[in-house]
Parts: C-alpha cells; structure tokens; sequence
C-alpha cells in the first residue's frame, strides 16, 4: 500500500509549458538564435541541461553563453512569463489540499533546476504542502533513470514501493516505475497518453482526490 504521494511539477501542478516556451524564446533571442514554442514542446520531462543541449544544437547563426550562464536569464524570463499569469491545475490543487489535510506525505520530484522548482512552487501557492521536494539539477540523472523519484522517497522517509507518483508523460512515468513506484498518468496531452500507459501508468483524465484515496 502506498503512503506517500510524489507529483511531477510541471504539466502535473501547473501548466508551465506555455511559458517555458515564452522563456526560452525570449533569452535565446537576445543571441540572435530563434526557436519555436514546438522546438521546446520538443524537450518536454528532459530538464533544463536536456533542453539547452537540444536547443543550441538547432541552426543558428548567434554564439550562445554555456548552459550554466544561461541559467539565470532563462529563470528571468520564466519569472516575467510567470507575471503574466501561471495557471494552477484546479484538480491538481484541490488533490494536493485534500491528501495534505489527511496527513499524506506529498513530495515533488521534478526535472526542473532548483531554482525554477522553487519559483514555480511559490507562484503556484503550492509549495507549503509539501515536505520535500527534489529538483534536477540534485541528482546524478535525469528522467528516465529513477533517481530524483529515488531521492524524493528517501526525503520523505519512505519506501520507493510505498510511493505513488503522479505523472503526465511518459519519460516521468518511466523514471517512477524504475525507481519502483506505482504511477497515475493524467492525461494533459493526447500525445502522451500511449506513452504513459506503454510506461505502465495506469491512466486517468484528471486528478480526483477520491480516486488517489482509494488507490493510497
């Protein structure tokens, strides 16, 4: 039996896609690069390092700053997409109230650097539910290999097995049944519905705290 619960953070909690791509876009432009919001949709569960890789590696005629230095000009942009308004999954909000005032252990285990998670938790007024968190930029590996799912459990003083994730696709489906976890996929997008159940994520439409209930 489960007896703690680790979401994903982006495209679970929040739909920070739209701003990913807003980011992105804004601090690659001021290098003379250009991507579209497809070319980032394209790095969707890979993280950041992930994302600069496959993003730089796109024609181009301006010199890019390394990944390191990038950083916080991408976080920058991301704050003043934020500003503009991050929509919070109203299921994802009302399961994560509702298992923390049962007393359920909640953790987020995210390919996200520290210090996008820490924002995006705070502007999704989120953050305080959980006891830990993870962030991609603190483990050896990103999704696929389990070791932020891995991370999160051993935060929370608890099993891997005694875990269920919360996921949307299938790269983060993967990484939680490595690490030996039971996984809900919501579905958000139609594209990764297969990939979430090819993942072994049994699959819902939303997030019912009724549901997650019965399955903890």
């Amino acid at each position: 039996m489960a007896r703690a619960v680790v979401f994903d953070c982006d495209g679970v909690l929040v739909d920070s896609e739209p701003h990913s791509a807003a980011a992105w876009t804004a601090a690659l432009g001021r290098y003379g690069r250009t991507v579209t919001a497809a070319d980032v949709a394209a790095c969707t569960g890979l993280g950041y390092a992930a994302t600069y890789a496959h993003l730089a590696a796109l024609p181009g005629e301006g010199s890019l700053p390394g990944p390191d230095a990038l950083a916080p000009e991408v976080l920058a942009a991301l704050a003043a997409a934020f500003d503009r308004g991050l929509h919070v999954f109203p299921d994802a909000a009302a399961c994560v109230t509702a298992l923390a005032f049962d007393g359920v252990p909640l953790g987020v285990a995210s390919t996200s650097r520290r210090d996008r998670l820490d924002l995006t938790l705070a502007r999704s007024g989120l953050g305080r539910h959980f006891q830990a968190t993870v962030a991609g930029d603190e483990v050896g590996r990103g999704k696929p290999a389990p070791d932020v799912y891995l991370a999160a459990a051993a935060r929370l003083g608890v099993r891997p097995m005694d875990c269920l994730a919360v996921e949307d696709t299938g790269i983060g489906a993967a990484a939680a049944v490595a690490a030996g976890m039971r996984v809900i996929g919501v579905a958000r997008v139609p594209v990764e519905v297969g990939r979430l159940l090819g993942a072994g994520a049994g699959l819902v439409d939303r997030l019912d705290p009724t549901v997650l209930r019965e399955v903890l």
